[in-house]
């Protein structure tokens, strides 16, 4: 069956059994089979799982998250049955500081965080390709569904085959240099097809569900932020683009750009959040209209291709974005971009992630500010 499951060697230069693979367990499906495959090719297989938060008490787990306890002992648990050595580092405060406080503090700017890049970012990449080195390790391999390319030299990152469950948005901020050390071998594959090799090597979580959302969120995003800066529930007012007061708020924290619903106004025509005014502790509303907007302002640009002027590519404003024909420019404000929409797109939110394609290819990105 492995015949009709071929990778890519994970290095040119060596076989194999020459090759010193860290894999990034999370306990989940993928992973684990991304674990379990390189092994049964013959590969030097560690396996290393992130303790990120829980065993202090102040989060809980929710069930489909990642990382958790049981996660953790899924991961040793297949390492043990496939028959190759795991480690559990505590990442804790790292995790805490880097994505916690920055989810909670990005909220506090009226922005809509993604706390997954920003984990992707730093403590899976930045803090693990680390470790590699430490253990004179090869290669970082993860189970993300994405593709890495090799070509003269240089290393392009690309869409999964399965677009259904492609992480590339997630990774626009991996940097050329950690691409380097990377390898994403279910890439090529169908979610299904990872399915069925879990059953082929007998993996006791062949069956378990995908993770869903963000892992540390125990109950909604509200109750989430409203332990972590508790400024966030503090009433305030609802009004409209000309300032005038149409109600009154239970706290920012119920609110991001682009919601209709749950304002708690009556008003002649649908009405939006249009922004978040933390300052002063404000909910901006107005018309469909107002939200509609083709120019992007981008910040903490990542390229992992130079694009040129006015270059033409597409861009996902969301990870369920299919994505929107666009420019790229320059502006005179360092690290940062402009992006001009070719169709007026709605909700775009300061916070998330403008990531710019060409074809299959990630160019990089950058963070909206407006």
């Amino acid at each position: 069956m492995l015949k009709e499951f071929e990778i890519e060697p994970l290095l040119k230069d060596k076989t194999p059994h020459q090759t010193k693979a860290v894999v990034a367990m999370s306990g989940g499906v993928d992973s684990s089979v991304a674990a379990a495959l390189l092994h049964n090719l013959g590969y030097q297989v560690i396996g290393v799982t992130l303790q990120l938060y829980g065993t202090d008490g102040n989060a809980n787990a929710r069930k489909g998250a990642c990382c958790a306890g049981q996660d953790i002992y899924d991961a040793k648990r297949v390492a043990e049955s496939v028959g190759f050595p795991h480690y559990i580092l505590n990442y804790e405060e790292i995790f805490k500081k880097e994505v916690i406080e920055d989810f909670a503090s990005t909220y506090m700017r009226g922005e809509t965080p993604i706390p997954c890049v920003r984990c992707n970012q730093t403590v899976k990449f930045r803090d693990l390709l680390q470790v590699i080195k430490n253990l004179g390790a090869d290669v970082l391999v993860t189970g993300h569904y994405v593709r890495r390319l090799e070509k003269n030299g240089e290393v392009k990152l690309c869409r999964s085959i399965d677009k259904s469950k492609d992480q590339s948005y997630f990774l626009f901020a991996t940097t050329q240099e950690q691409l380097k050390l990377l390898r994403f071998p279910l890439g090529g594959f169908y979610k299904s097809d990872i399915r069925k090799l879990a059953k082929y090597f007998s993996l006791q979580i062949s069956e378990k569900p995908d993770s869903q959302d963000i892992c540390f969120v125990s109950e909604s995003y509200s109750k989430t932020i409203a332990k972590l800066a508790p400024q966030s529930v503090q009433k305030g007012k609802i009004v409209d683009v000309n300032g005038k007061v149409l109600g009154e708020h239970s706290g920012i924290v119920n609110f991001t750009v682009g919601q209709r619903k749950g304002l708690g106004i009556a008003h002649n025509e649908p009405l939006y959040v249009i922004k978040i005014n933390t300052e002063n502790n404000e909910v901006i509303v107005g018309p469909i209209n107002v939200l509609m907007q083709k120019k992007i302002l981008i910040k903490e640009l990542n390229w992992l291709e130079q694009p040129k002027e006015g270059m033409e590519v597409t861009v996902k404003l969301r990870s369920s974005h299919a994505g929107s024909l666009a420019t790229i420019h320059s502006t005179d404000e360092k690290n940062k971009a402009c992006v001009i929409l070719n169709d007026d797109y709605f909700g775009i939110s300061p916070g998330q992630a403008c990531v710019a394609y060409k074809d299959e290819q990630v160019i990089g990105g950058g963070w909206i500010c407006s």
